[in-house]
């Protein structure tokens, strides 16, 4: 099972299913419907071949698997594919989570459907590609094609001020993008190699590791995004129609944290060292910040976004603090973000297809006429508050406690994070879900077959890694460690040769 191309397929399937939507042909209802099932049985055998991979992983192994190598661009650029215990689940998330955004966008996107599902379809091969790509040319290649569909999703089927908010994604991700391929090209003229393995064991002298480090970091922390270059977050989301907002909290935001496990702390261990203490104020500032900056919010999604950033300061913060826990932490944080915070998303999108607004003031006393609905929004507030017992939990002690290991200070002001996030998401439940029922809302109807079926896989998960983590845990654990080892052998080395403090 592992010597065909298995990466391939499941970076490439999404294409093929996008070239049988614009081939396929019919009178508009039934080219709708046909778009529609193509792109959901086109993203469903997807991630059931994706299941392959975790079912020949080894996770006790830290290297690369499900390796596929050929020469490319004059021998020097190769086609090199592979997955570890930190990219897998990144693959399996995307793959999982797809057909989700594809039931999601089932009745409420109209115009142009065969493009909009091509687009998602050849946004899915881009994501996956990120995380499978063993080359920096390639990586590059997939990293930034992904802005590419976005965009369109965003300035095509988005709200009002789509156009305002697609460029303004558009021009913010490729500026920092812009150095990092300066980056890429410093590393190649050091090293005379594009592959990312071989960089990874490659000493990169002092002082091109701290610009390289600051280029790769311009790029991932707009990405992620990062205080104070996240304004243009809220905006997308808002903007977005249902699914791209899940895509961009679940999997485009994931890039940067991905971004700065494959690429900083391997290849610029000492740069990576002295700039944490810059990382760790940020992150500090990004969770008090835009946590209480959520809680000003009069836009549903305004405020779950905002959210989405304090809650990737837990990740950025545990993955600098260079700690097994830590590390680990930033890993499961992102995963179970990814889970619970397109979650949230979708819960939007379920009230916003009945009443066409996303204004807190317009919702209240749901419960009387939604207690399904009710039921399920609780689930994920309680996980984006980090509530014992959901996913949410996990992600946020293990970055603490690897943190509490270096930086005490850090640790104690992000932990005050966690009550913000209560005020901020236990205030928008009672606002929507509570109180007197609104007279617009009498007649709204609970949730559907489809929305269910959207919704449920995420709160079964949600719920078995909150008490039961272990599979993502021990997926990543052996690559984890490795990764951590790496790191403070080369620090503990610069150090002893003089060139750290």
């Amino acid at each position: 099972m592992t010597t065909w191309p298995i990466l391939s397929l499941v970076t490439f399937l999404p294409v093929v299913g996008a070239l049988i939507v614009y081939i396929s042909r019919g009178d508009d209802e039934a080219a709708r419907r046909n778009s529609r099932w193509i792109a959901l049985w086109t993203t469903l055998i997807t991630f059931a071949v994706s299941l392959i991979l975790v079912w020949r992983f080894d996770p006790t192994q830290p290297d690369f698997q499900f390796v596929e190598k050929a020469p490319w661009l004059a021998n020097t650029i190769t086609y090199h594919m592979g997955v570890d215990g930190i990219s897998l689940p990144f693959v399996i998330l995307t793959t999982g989570l797809m057909p989700i955004c594809i039931l999601a966008s089932w009745k409420s996107v109209t115009v142009r459907l065969r493009e909009y599902m091509m687009a998602f379809l050849l946004l899915e091969t881009l994501m996956v590609g990120t995380f499978c790509a063993l080359d920096l040319v390639l990586f590059y290649l997939f990293f930034e094609g992904g802005l590419i569909p976005m965009f369109l999703i965003i300035g095509v089927w988005g709200g009002p001020r789509r156009v305002y908010a697609s460029f303004k994604f558009f021009l913010y991700t490729l500026l920092g993008s812009v150095l990092m391929l300066l980056a890429i090209m410093a590393l190649y003229w050091n090293a005379g190699t594009t592959d990312i393995p071989t960089l990874m064991h490659t000493a990169v002298p002092r002082n091109l590791q701290t610009w390289a480090w600051l280029a790769f970091f311009a790029s991932f922390a707009v990405k992620l995004p990062m205080w104070p270059v996240h304004t243009w977050l809220p905006d997308a989301h808002v903007e977005a129609p249902t699914a791209g907002s899940v895509i961009l909290a679940a999997i485009l935001l994931k890039m940067g944290g991905y971004g700065f496990l494959r690429f900083s702390l391997p290849m610029f261990p000492a740069a990576s060292h002295d700039f944490a203490p810059l990382i760790f104020s940020l992150s500090v500032i990004a969770i008090i910040y835009t946590s209480l900056v959520a809680l000003m919010q009069e836009d549903i999604k305004k405020l779950i976004a905002y959210s989405s950033v304090a809650h990737m300061g837990f990740v950025t913060m545990g993955i600098f603090a260079g700690t097994t826990q830590g590390v680990a932490g930033g890993v499961f944080q992102m995963v179970s973000h990814g889970i619970v915070s397109g979650a949230l998303f979708l819960c939007v999108g379920v009230v916003y297809d009945r009443m066409h607004t996303r204004e807190i003031t317009a919702y209240g006393g749901l419960v009387n006429r939604m207690p399904l609905y009710a039921l399920v929004f609780m689930v994920f507030t309680m996980a984006n508050i980090g509530l014992p017992g959901t996913s949410g939990f996990i992600g946020e002690v293990m970055t603490l406690i690897g943190t509490f290991k270096i930086s005490i200070p850090t640790a104690s002001f992000a932990a005050t994070g966690v009550i913000l996030s209560a005020a901020y998401a236990l205030w928008l439940y009672r606002k929507v879900i509570f109180g007197v029922l609104k007279p617009s809302l009498a007649s709204i109807k609970d949730l559907t077959l489809r929305e269910s079926l959207t919704l449920m896989p995420l709160v079964a998960l949600t719920i078995l890694f909150g008490i039961y983590p272990k599979p993502v845990l021990d997926m990543s654990a052996a690559s984890v460690q490795q990764l951590v080892n790496n790191y403070t052998t080369a620090v503990t080395a610069v150090k002893a040769a003089g060139l750290l403090q």
